[in-house]
């Protein structure tokens, strides 16, 4: 089994894309030990402050962001970093070919009950003449990032990655705190019979969606023609290691609570880094109206519509929607 660091050498031919990859592991090493000694490391309960987007922080919120950040200036190959727990892009070293912009832990709401939790990442290449804390450097489209991924801590810790020629999953063996390569080049299945929605939400979506969820709690005897199964773990990073494993599709979609937010889930850190794996694994990302990847973002923490998975399903749902 190759370790992290070897695979990257022998896929990538780019030195300090191998050091940005190489470190964003070493820093997730550290927060899953974090998260393993629990109470025992006083991180669980609330930091008592919000974020930008307007959410309670959990510590290890906290804690999680200020070590890739710290991390992750120290490198020379980083010019700046962007992340979901902070207002504004923050300027690493002037020379660095790299912006590197993460949602340090995904689903902290479940933290506290020991529940799954991860890491996101999307690496963009700084853009020439641009400076780190220049929030206009970063909006580039999905189909520009050179690498995306994330780290997913459950009973063994996990990292899914691509550079953009395929997906590799990598464990973390806690015995020599390396990763080590497990799978390579991972499919979606094309079609699925499992779903991934907050049904908690359903007053509030556009017709449309109501009317496809209602379709497939019809099972066989509805237009869809078989069963499905519905899943929830209230962590996006959870629900895409799910269909990366097995297939399913995964729906955060627009509501009408407040129209200013078209979406949940954030563009940047969630929904292209997220939308780069699933297209290298052969499925389909979508708003429901138009591809993730091609969205030419506006802000740094814009918001946005998510329906991702198996390519069949995914092509239903935009049906759906047209």
């Amino acid at each position: 089994m190759l370790r992290l660091r070897t695979f990257l050498q022998q896929h990538c031919d780019n030195a300090e894309l191998i050091d940005v990859i190489d470190q964003l592991a070493v820093t997730c090493k550290d927060i899953a030990h974090q998260l393993t000694l629990g109470d025992l490391a006083g991180i669980l309960g609330s930091a008592e402050q919000e974020n930008v987007q307007g959410e309670c922080q959990k510590k290890l919120d906290v804690i999680a962001n200020d070590l890739l950040k710290d991390s992750l200036a120290a490198l020379p190959a980083v010019r700046g970093i962007a992340s979901e727990e902070e207002p504004d892009p923050v300027a690493c070293n002037k020379n660095g070919a790299y912006l590197v912009l993460f949602d340090p832990l995904d689903g902290s709401s479940n933290i506290d009950i020991n529940v799954t939790v991860g890491t996101i990442f999307s690496i963009l290449a700084a853009p020439e003449g641009s400076h780190g804390s220049d929030e206009a450097a970063y909006l580039q489209p999905g189909n520009q990032q050179v690498a995306a991924g994330y780290v997913l801590y459950g009973p063994s810790t996990i990292m899914m990655l691509t550079t953009g020629n395929g997906v590799y999953s990598f464990t973390l063996d806690t015995r020599m705190g390396e990763f080590l390569l497990m799978k390579e080049n991972i499919q979606v299945p094309a079609a699925t019979a499992e779903f991934a929605i907050n049904m908690s939400n359903q007053r509030f979506w556009l017709p449309e969606m109501q009317q496809y969820v209602d379709d497939l709690l019809k099972g066989e005897t509805g237009p869809l023609g078989k069963r499905y199964n519905m899943r929830w773990v209230a962590a996006m990073v959870a629900e895409i290691h799910r269909i990366l494993t097995r297939g399913g599709i995964f729906l955060y979609p627009f509501d009408n609570r407040d129209p200013a937010k078209p979406g949940k889930l954030r563009l940047m850190y969630e929904a292209n880094p997220m939308s780069m794996l699933m297209e290298q694994a052969g499925g389909r990302c979508s708003t429901a109206s138009e591809a993730i990847m091609a969205i030419q973002p506006q802000g740094i923490h814009q918001r946005v519509s998510v329906v991702m998975g198996s390519a069949e399903e995914v092509s239903i749902v935009e049906q759906y929607h047209h």
